[in-house]
C-alpha cells in the first residue's frame, strides 16, 4: 500500500510531553468499527470489559540505551558520537544506531562515559570496539565487558532514550525515570516504553482483578527503529528492526484457555499484539515463543490472536498507526485520529490511549 494513504496533519499542541496525573487519568477512546467512538477515561476500562476476559501486557524494562562517547583511532583526533542501543545480540555486543554514523568505522574504539579522551567522569567508563556497520546509521559495537558486568556500566552511564519528539523539546529529568516505566515492568532490555501500558496504576489492576479481569505478562524487548520514519513510498519496500520477545509457555496455554471459554484476547499497547501475533498459528492458537521478530502488520494482514487492543495515538506515516488500520480498518481509525485531534486528546508516548475493536469482515 502506499505509504502517503496512512499520513494525517497533526497540531504540533497535540504532542504530549508529561504524562496525566496521576497515573491511569488519561483519555480514552474506544473504537468499535461500525458502531462509532466513544469517549471515556483509562479508569473506565474494567466496564468496558467482560468477565473472563484477559488482559495481556509487555512487561519489559526500559534501560537507559543512549550512550555518549568519543571515538579514537590511531592518528587521528577523538570524535564524540553518541549511540542508541536497540538489540542485543550477544552478552557482549548489541546493534545500536550511532550518530554522526559516517564518522565511524569498523575497528574503530569507542569510549563511554568520559568527558573528553583520557578525562575519566566520576560513574567510571565503558570501552567498545566498532564491530561492523550496516545501513541507516547502524552499526553493531562490541564491548569490552559482557554479562550483568556490561549491564551494570550502561545503567550507571546511559541516559533514559525519551522519544525524540519530547528529547528535542525538553531534557530528560528525574520524572521521566518513573514516568516513563510501566508499574509492572520486570524485564530489562528494552530501549522504548510499551507505552500503553503506562496508564496503568496498581489501583486500576486492582480493579480489574476485582471485575474477574485476567492479567498475563509477555515480553518484547521495543527497539529504537519504533522511532524511524518509514522511507519508503510503498509498505512492501519498508524493513521493519528485529526485537527480541518472549512468550512462556504456560501463559500461551492459559490464554488458549481463556479463548476456549469465551473469553477475549486484550492486548495491552502494540507491542503486546506484534508478539502474540508472531507467536500465533494460522488458526490463531498461541505457542511458545523466544527470538526475534521483525513481523510488520500492514491492512491486509489477518490479526489471528487478539480480540481488542488498548493503544496510545500514533505518529503519521509511521508502522504503528499501519498497524492499528489493520486492527480496526483504515477508514475507521483515519475519521477516530481526526475526531481526536478535534476533541484535543493528548497525542504520543505520554498521550491519552484509545481501546480498539476489530473491523467487521
Amino acid at each position: 500500500m502506499r505509504v502517503d494513504l496512512f499520513d494525517f496533519d497533526l497540531p504540533e499542541a497535540s504532542i504530549a510531553l508529561r504524562p496525566a496525573e496521576p497515573r491511569g487519568a488519561g483519555r480514552l477512546l474506544v473504537v468499535r468499527p461500525g458502531d462509532g467512538l466513544t469517549d471515556a477515561r483509562v479508569a473506565d476500562l474494567p466496564g468496558l470489559l467482560r468477565r473472563g476476559d484477559a488482559l495481556v501486557f509487555n512487561d519489559t524494562r526500559v534501560i537507559p540505551a543512549r550512550l555518549r562517547g568519543i571515538r579514537t583511532r590511531p592518528g587521528a583526533p577523538g570524535q564524540r558520537t553518541e549511540v542508541m542501543l536497540h538489540l542485543r545480540e550477544a552478552p557482549d555486543r548489541w546493534r545500536a544506531f550511532a550518530r554522526p554514523a559516517k564518522r565511524l568505522a569498523p575497528g574503530d574504539r569507542v569510549v563511554f562515559g568520559r568527558h573528553g579522551a583520557g578525562e575519566p567522569c566520576e560513574l567510571g567508563g565503558l570501552d567498545a570496539t566498532v564491530a561492523a556497520k550496516g545501513e541507516g546509521g547502524q552499526i553493531t559495537l562490541r564491548f569490552d565487558l559482557a554479562g550483568p558486568a556490561l549491564d551494570e556500566a550502561v545503567a550507571a552511564i546511559g541516559e533514559l532514550p525519551l522519544p525524540p519528539y519530547i528529547a528535542g523539546k525538553r531534557p530528560t529529568d528525574a520524572r521521566d525515570a518513573t514516568d516513563y516505566q510501566t508499574v509492572y515492568a520486570r524485564n530489562p532490555g528494552a530501549v522504548a516504553a510499551p507505552t500503553a501500558g503506562l496508564h496503568v496504576s496498581d489501583g486500576l489492576l486492582a480493579r480489574l482483578d476485582a471485575a474477574g479481569i485476567g492479567r498475563h505478562t509477555v515480553t518484547l524487548h521495543v527497539g529504537a527503529g519504533t522511532f524511524l520514519p518509514v522511507k519508503a513510498e510503498d509498505t512492501a519496500d519498508h524493513r521493519m528492526h528485529a526485537e527480541i520477545g518472549f512468550l512462556a509457555a504456560e501463559t500461551a496455554e492459559r490464554l488458549n484457555a481463556v479463548r476456549a471459554a469465551g473469553g477475549r484476547i486484550v492486548a495491552v499497547g502494540t507491542t503486546a499484539l506484534r508478539l502474540l501475533e508472531s507467536a500465533a498459528d494460522a488458526d490463531g492458537r498461541l505457542h511458545p515463543f523466544a527470538g526475534p521478530t521483525e513481523i510488520f502488520i500492514t491492512p491486509g494482514t489477518r490479526i489471528r490472536a487478539v480480540d481488542a487492543l488498548m493503544t496510545n495515538f500514533h505518529l503519521p506515516r509511521s508502522t504503528l498507526f499501519m498497524l492499528v488500520s489493520a486492527f480496526s480498518g483504515l477508514d475507521t481509525m483515519r475519521a477516530a485520529y481526526a475526531h481526536a485531534i478535534a476533541e484535543g486528546y493528548r497525542f504520543y508516548s505520554y498521550g491519552d490511549s484509545s481501546l480498539l475493536f476489530p473491523a467487521q469482515v
